[in-house]
């Protein structure tokens, strides 16, 4: 059946498929880390520093993967991060004893430095698979991989628990080592040669020197990521927990069915956006302005002191909902601004700010939830959100509509 399908559908399964398999275990794998360590006795805020790194390694990785990719060619990047992710899980079946934050936060640096590998060079490639006049072709491939991915992410969440209660940790890391293990030999064998490598080779000093449209995608992105993990990453754990009472399960269980929710929107964005009267650079300013007033709804809600619960269920509901339009709107505007040759530089400078987003909204959620609670945490978002909007307006309009 595979062999009746074009070159190019083959390369976009094996594409999706490897970044499946590597998504399952990237949010097992965070799950298994957080339910392992808060059984040690960690706090929420301790276990949420434990991926400092991971974050971290995600804004060098893809300052430099892009160039990387561009250079060996995405294939490579991509088989070298599913590798990395392999020696990690193996970093963590050491003997309990040897499972010290330090170990595990450079286990966890590593996943971090696989994971945005794997990305980009998904992302990239999806560029290359697709001609420039079809962009709406474009916008639903992007938007597919990107809601799947973190579809996927939710379940992985789920799957982390269920490995961990059936298997227990070291045989749950182990069984994940084993399944991806077998995705990198087919990956190795199958996927295309020579995707993404550019006709030139381009100098290190590059991987800085953009085009204005890249840059002001990357500065939206940076603000946009900055909004959401702000208040997602830490403070809403931490105030499930202590102010609603929530057992672990039940806060894990919630947070895996809105990244599951999220990634389902992500993948059918393209529905909603697909007015051919309004270019996508402006419809990405009319969605970001719609997301801003999401926190700031929700923050004077708790504010004014209305059932709690019920706000932040519902406020997160709507926030997913505008957050995943919003989100895959941007991921398809860098895959279509970005060059064709040598698109991974573009695309992984991009992502770049992407995890240097996440990286800053993490230490904000702890730092502001700790001195002033979770509904500044809100009024932070508010405010990132709105200034990502507006540096959005300032993309100029390119040809095509999705």
């Amino acid at each position: 059946m595979l062999a009746q399908l074009s070159p190019a559908i083959r390369q976009y399964l094996l594409v999706t498929g490897n970044y499946w398999a590597f998504t399952l275990t990237d949010g097992a794998l965070r799950m298994l880390v957080v339910l392992h360590f808060h059984q040690l006795g960690y706090s929420a805020l301790e276990v949420a520093m434990l991926f400092l790194f991971y974050e971290f390694f995600g804004v060098v990785t893809n300052l430099f993967g892009g160039w990387l990719g561009a250079r060996w060619g995405l294939n490579r990047t991509m088989n070298i991060g599913l590798g990395i992710q392999i020696v990690a899980l193996a970093m963590l079946l050491v003997p309990a004893s040897m499972l010290t934050v330090l170990w595990v936060m450079a286990a966890q640096a590593l996943s971090g430095i696989a994971k945005d590998l794997n990305k980009m060079s998904a992302k990239s490639t999806i560029k290359l698979l697709v001609p420039d006049e079809q962009q709406s072709q474009l916008y639903k491939w992007v938007a597919i991989l990107t809601g799947s991915k973190n579809t996927l992410k939710g379940v992985g969440f789920f799957l982390g628990g269920l490995l961990l209660t059936l298997i227990g940790f070291q045989g749950a890391v182990l069984a994940m080592s084993v399944m991806l293990t077998l995705v990198w030999i087919a990956s190795l064998i199958f996927l295309g040669k020579e995707s993404g490598k550019a006709k030139f080779k381009p100098k290190f000093k590059e991987i800085l020197s953009k085009s204005r449209p890249i840059n002001i995608l990357s500065v939206a992105r940076f603000l946009l990521f900055g909004a959401r993990d702000v208040w997602f990453v830490v403070a809403l754990p931490v105030f499930l927990a202590s102010q609603l009472d929530w057992n672990h399960w039940q806060v894990g269980s919630f947070l895996a069915l809105w990244v599951i929710g999220y990634g389902v929107v992500q993948s059918v964005a393209p529905r909603f956006t697909r007015s051919q009267k309004i270019a996508p650079n402006r419809q990405a300013v009319i969605w970001g302005a719609l997301l801003t007033l999401s926190p700031l709804i929700l923050a004077i809600s708790l504010w004014q002191q209305l059932p709690v619960a019920a706000s932040i269920m519902l406020g997160l509901g709507v926030f997913g909902v505008l957050f995943a339009i919003n989100s895959s709107l941007h991921s398809y505007l860098i895959v279509s601004y970005s060059r064709a040759d040598g698109v991974s530089l573009d695309v992984g400078f991009y992502y770049m700010a992407n995890a240097a987003g996440r990286l800053l909204g993490t230490i904000l959620s702890g730092w502001i939830y700790q001195q002033y609670g979770l509904a500044a945490c809100l009024l932070i978002s508010c405010a990132l959100v709105l200034a990502s909007t507006v540096a959005i307006n300032r993309l100029p309009a390119r040809s095509g509509r999705a």
